[in-house]
């Protein structure tokens, strides 16, 4: 485990160098988290001892994890090999991760299925939105009480809260592409 003085640099380090990426100020920034600017230039500053709260606050303004606030700062260009993404069998369907770093609110998702192969989607919270793209061959989506058949090139956009399902009946193996974007869950305090 690294040591004190390392996780509160690299927090300096990681604060600064997101807010940077995404063209904000620290007053800006501090706004969006819901605290004091000077409470965040002490973050950049990588002296500062914050409390949970803070950090949450500023991954959340961030849009990242807390483990990406205080881990060990990632180089600017970094290749992931197939083999170490995060991948899964859901029946005879094949479903790889396509971003190694977790996105607060996205799933990108390559999805292999053999002919006769068919999957279940799993409804996700309350405007919850999807996007299956038809990367190759053609692909049966059951979603809203339709079904669509997609060819190569397609893209079908619809509510990812309700159940819905995959199939590929026949041909070479279809490979399609899924994009989900969830709604925030609200708690009790919020909404």
């Amino acid at each position: 485990m690294p040591d004190l003085e390392t996780l509160a640099s690299d927090l300096g380090r990681n604060v600064r160098t997101l807010r940077e990426a995404r063209g904000l100020s620290q007053s800006q920034v501090a706004k969006l988290a819901g605290i004091p600017r000077a409470t965040w230039a002490h973050l950049e500053s990588g002296g500062a001892n914050p409390t949970l709260t803070v950090l949450v606050r500023a991954a959340s303004a961030l849009q990242v994890t807390l483990e990406e606030l205080v881990g060990p700062p990632r180089g600017r260009v970094r290749l992931v090999r197939a083999d170490e993404l995060v991948h899964r069998e859901r029946g005879r369907v094949r479903v790889r991760e396509l971003l190694p770093d977790p996105i607060q609110g996205l799933q990108v998702e390559r999805m292999e299925l053999p002919p006769g192969a068919a999957m279940r989607g799993i409804p996700h919270t309350p405007g919850t939105r999807e996007y299956l793209a038809c990367d190759h061959g053609e692909i049966e989506l059951a979603a809203a009480g339709q079904r669509w058949h997609l060819k190569e090139g397609d893209v079908l956009v619809f509510p990812g809260d309700q159940h819905h399902g995959y199939a590929h009946r026949a041909g070479d193996p279809a490979v399609a592409t899924s994009v989900v974007v969830l709604a925030p869950v609200l708690s009790e305090q919020q909404g």
